[in-house]
């Protein structure tokens, strides 16, 4: 039994469509490499089905981890983009400590479009002197400098802040929601309009608060491809911003409309203040869903099998006729079913493991309808 993703997700993404009209997608966070020491690879061919799968305006790619060094990984990607009739807009990356300015400087003049930095792969912390340098050629050109920021690193908002700051033509994109600084950065960054975080996250509960808390305007739609999918990420993640409170216009900028000022180098939107955190009566069933869900699936992401803890959130989906929202919790069920028939058929197929993703951001915005049951 092959998943097929396409199919599994369609339904969903066409439900963001029909709340958003016209909405277009375009992912800021994906990736080229087939040498990163954990095991995950993708080819042009596969980021380019992908896209294609989610009828993407296009995406940012850089390499994957490399420990030989970046050189010939950001010509590949640079190479990569030049044959994907303009659907790759690519980054190169570098490691501070390893000529990382000139590096930088001889991808840009070679076709690289952006910069990429990954403080936890290649352990360097963002006061580094190589750093100033890189914003600084950042700011010159117009150009996005995408950091790593969410899981294994110490906080490094303080430092972005500053050269964020001192470079305000460099546009800084922090990954990951910002999870390693979100908790402050939310109430100073709407004075910073050249940094915007990516929604490249699987946690709900944190793209609820950075949907919340942060204004539109300074988020961008990501994927994490090829740890995330671009059809199941944007289906997952607009229906939590259509929960925060985000307008159609504003989740249509969220989803590729500053990304694609990014790639023209064109001056950044404005949205507005963030739409704040919205007032809602807990519903206590979907809330044990919801926690199941995050549980088991983080168990899939560090060993491998959350079996038991989904097994109680598809348990948790067999409410009365007459509860509320009961089509989500329908909706709920027959993903997680699907999940668990495909790691019966492939248990080694990690990509089933979007399908939690969306079963989990479905349990945390029942105000967005979902698909008809088929």
């Amino acid at each position: 039994m092959a998943l097929d993703l396409q199919a599994v997700t369609a339904p969903w993404l066409e439900v963001i469509r029909g709340q958003v009209p016209g909405v277009e997608i375009f992912d800021a966070h994906t990736h080229l490499g087939e040498n990163d020491p954990d095991g995950m690879r993708q080819s042009p061919a596969e980021l380019l089905a992908q896209l294609r799968a989610a009828r993407a305006r296009g995406c940012f790619v850089f390499p994957m981890h490399e420990p030989d060094g970046y050189p010939a990984a950001n010509d590949f990607v640079i190479a990569a983009a030049a044959e994907s009739e303009a659907l790759l807009v690519p980054f190169c990356r570098v490691k501070p400590g390893e000529g990382a300015l000139g590096e930088a400087e001889r991808a840009l003049t070679r076709g690289a479009q952006g910069i990429k930095l990954h403080p936890r792969a290649e352990q360097f912390t963002l006061d580094h002197p190589d750093i100033p340098g890189l914003f600084a050629l950042a700011h010159e050109r117009r150009l996005p400098i995408l950091i790593h920021a969410g899981r294994g690193i110490p906080a490094l908002g303080e430092h972005v802040v500053a050269n964020a700051g001192r470079y305000p033509d460099a546009r800084v994109i922090l990954a990951h929601a910002a999870v390693s600084d979100l908790s402050w950065l939310w109430r100073v960054i709407a004075d910073l309009p050249n940094v915007l975080i990516d929604t490249a996250w699987w946690i709900s509960q944190d793209l609820v608060a950075l949907f919340s808390l942060v204004p539109a305007a300074q988020i961008v739609f990501a994927s994490d491809a090829p740890y995330g999918s671009t059809a199941v990420s944007a289906a997952a993640q607009l229906r939590l911003a259509l929960q925060a409170g985000l307008t159609p216009e504003q989740v249509a900028l969220v989803a590729s409309g500053q990304s694609l000022r990014l790639a023209r180098r064109d001056p950044l939107a404005v949205s507005g203040p963030a739409v704040g955190e919205r007032e809602r009566a807990s519903h206590l069933l979907l809330d044990r869903v919801a926690g199941y869900l995050q549980v088991g699936t983080l168990l899939e992401f560090r060993t491998g099998d959350g079996g038991e803890m989904l097994a109680l959130a598809r348990l948790a989906c067999d409410v009365p006729d007459d509860v509320d929202d009961l089509p989500v919790f329908y909706a709920i069920r027959q993903l997680l079913e699907t999940h668990a028939a495909l790691r019966a058929v492939a248990p080694a197929d990690r990509s089933s493991r979007a399908l939690l993703q969306l079963a989990a951001a479905a349990a945390m915005s029942p105000d967005v309808p979902v698909p008809s049951a088929g």
